[in-house]
């Protein structure tokens, strides 16, 4: 099911493919969906599914566990989440609700995750935007140091692409310095790849919240104005 948030405009427009949670929270649950509520003046839709481990019967603090026992028992948790989002983005654009040209992907915490590793393999997705995201699924405390497919593994897929993320200075959660060390390496080898200004950005913020893994409404409102400049969007009046 493919939950959104739309403005009453015909035709196609920009999309936000915007994941935390199940699709519908995601959508209208605070403070997850604050993204959501920053773009309501502009002219484009906010459309988000189910990420694995959330939904119906499913606790959303159980998710990690549910992500780790699937690797740990030799399958890849996003790769059912991947298979969903080419069909329902190739859907939308069929319908004639979203221009494929003017996409973004991003998401909170293990919704940034899912974000990039959906961008890893859909080339129309050129722009990322991660409040808090986790990019190697080692550091938290469910998976116990065991390593299952960190962000790093897709960086040589994700160098077209422009980035937009933001973390606490003292995230104990998703790890500060994993964070850095993915862009530090995604900047890298842009650079290596001829690009001598790569579109990557990091914003580093005073931690907030549970192990300051918490994202200011101030912080969501710079991820939305940095994806409303990708698409030259203006606030309608």
């Amino acid at each position: 099911m493919i939950a959104s948030s739309e403005p009453s405009i015909q035709g196609p427009l920009p999309a936000f493919f915007y994941f935390a949670l199940s699709g519908e929270n995601s959508i209208i649950l605070d403070p997850f969906n604050q993204p959501v509520q920053f773009l309501k003046p502009y002219p484009i839709r906010v459309f988000s599914w189910t990420l694995p481990g959330h939904g119906e019967g499913l606790k959303d603090t159980d998710a990690m566990k549910v992500w780790y026992e699937s690797w740990a028992s030799g399958k890849d948790p996003i790769e059912p989440f991947i298979e969903t989002s080419l069909k329902n983005i190739d859907q939308l654009i069929k319908e004639g609700k979203v221009d494929p040209e003017k996409m973004v992907v991003g998401g909170l915490s293990r919704g940034g995750y899912a974000a990039c590793r959906l961008a890893s393999v859909e080339s129309r997705l050129k722009h990322i935007v991660g409040f808090a995201p986790l990019v190697s699924p080692a550091r938290l405390d469910e998976f116990q140091g065991k390593v299952f497919q960190p962000l790093e593994d897709y960086i040589d897929q994700l160098t077209d692409k422009s980035l937009w993320f933001s973390i606490g200075n003292l995230d104990t959660r998703v790890n500060t310095d994993s964070v850095y060390q993915f862009v530090r390496k995604l900047t890298d080898r842009n650079f290596e790849n001829g690009n001598r200004s790569p579109q990557v950005s990091l914003t580093i913020k005073p931690s907030i919240g549970y192990k300051g893994h918490g994202t200011a409404p101030e912080t969501f409102k710079e991820g939305v104005l940095w994806l409303a400049k990708q698409f030259n969007l203006q606030e309608r009046s």
